[in-house]
Parts: structure tokens; sequence; C-alpha cells
């Protein structure tokens, strides 16, 4: 039994350098997506009229990423004119930065098809071994079991298949034409502790159309450090942002 227990545990330790290896070779390239929840289409306008008011925030606990520079001179490339006084802009953006940080596959999916205001929540998926069981006896399963666990411990432990991101809420607002106007109705749901809440409506009057959208910005390799990944998911983000002007 302790031979089976021998073979069971050196084929546990061939798979795992196997999956190791794999992950380190199909993941060797950096690799950055970045997509939006929903297609935002601006109306095109005049060049007397390319002018943008531009916020951006970051509530996220990484509160040393800016991007506010970039997007900023991104957008005057397209040759827009940046404004400080949003009552003097064609166009409001308005982004807000919800999550930076380590992720996985399935926590940017759902991040992406919830869509904007949704909340986001970071998660790290982890790895799976291989399990064998065979035999009668106890302390060779046991045996095996240990010695596998232990080569795929070691082999994860220096392979990792890992994955950044950053989650940002997008909202342009853009000037009705010809001075029109547009009614927003909205309303909120206010909870009181776990006893109760209250309902809150109201409407007003805007001079403006609304667009929303989330952009989430992925990228993933073997190993990957965080410093590695950030001015890749930046591009990506800010990339995208210009990219609707």
């Amino acid at each position: 039994m302790i031979k089976k227990a021998i073979v069971v545990a050196v084929a546990a330790t061939v798979l795992s350098g196997c999956a190791a290896t794999q992950v380190a070779i199909s993941k060797r390239d950096l690799d950055v997506q970045t997509k939006m929840s929903q297609t935002v289409f601006l109306d095109p306008v005049g060049a007397s009229k390319k002018t943008v008011f531009v916020s951006v925030r970051n509530t996220s606990d990484r509160q040393e990423l800016d991007v506010s520079q970039e997007i900023a001179a991104a957008i005057q490339a397209k040759g827009y004119t940046l404004m400080d006084d949003p009552d003097a802009a064609h166009y409001i953006l308005q982004a807000n930065i919800l999550q930076v940080g380590k992720t996985s596959p399935t926590a940017t999916e759902a991040a992406l098809n919830q869509g904007y205001g949704a909340a986001v929540l970071g998660g790290v998926v982890m790895g799976s071994g291989v399990a064998y069981a065979g035999g009668s006896s106890g302390r060779g399963i046991a045996a095996a079991g240990i010695v596998g666990a232990l080569a795929e411990t070691i082999a994860g432990a220096a392979v990792k298949d890992v994955y950044y991101s950053i989650s940002t809420d997008l909202q342009i607002r853009e000037r009705i034409r010809g001075g029109g106007t547009a009614t927003v109705n909205s309303a909120h749901q206010l909870k009181q502790g776990t006893s109760g809440g209250s309902n809150v409506t109201y409407s007003e009057q805007s001079e403006h159309k609304i667009y929303q959208t989330r952009i989430v910005s992925v990228a993933n390799q073997v190993n990957l450090e965080f410093e590695a990944a950030v001015p890749e998911l930046k591009r990506g983000l800010v990339t995208s942002i210009a990219g609707l002007f």
C-alpha cells in the first residue's frame, strides 16, 4: 500500500506540475481588456460646442490612483476644450472609480453585467486540486493526499494566475440642442435601520440628456504584480473614455 501511495503521490506531483506549467506558458504575456456595460453614442457637434467639464473621483481603497489628468489630456487631443464651469460646457463628464485591485473573472463579469450603479465586489479564484482515491488502505490514501496536497501547494505558490481590475462608473450629460429641456423623474428608497424606511420621489427640469455606463478594465498574467498592471489598466480606461468623444 505504501508503494501505491508513492505512485499516487508522484502522479499528483506530475499533474500539479503540468497544470502549473500550462498556466505559466499560456499566461506569460500581459493581457489587458477594457469593456463597457452599455454603449454610449454622443451626438456630433460643431467646433464651438466641443467643450467638456471633467470631474473624476476615486472612492476605492486605492486613493493613490489618479487618472484625471490623463483623461483630460486624451479628450483635449480629440479637439475638445476643457471648461472650469459646468454650466458653460456642452458636455459634463463625471467618473467615479469604484474598485481597484485583485479580482477574479467571475467578479469582473458580474461587475460588468450588473452595470452602472451596482455594487462592485473583488474576488480571488482559488486553484482547484487533483484528487485520487483508491485501494483499501486508509494510510495509503492519507499519505497520497498529504503528498499530493503538498505538491499542489508548492506548484500553486510558484505559479499564480493573477487578475487585477479597475471598475469605473461613468455619467455624461449632454446639453439639449436649441435650448430645450427634459423632465427628470427620480425615486429613492431610504432605509431607516432594519425596521423600515421611506420613499422619496422628485421631478425636475434639465437642460441635459444623461448617459450612464460602467467601464471595467482587467489585466491578467501569471504572477502579475499590481505595479506592472496599473499603467496598462489606466491606459485602457483613459482610451475607453476618450473614445466616446
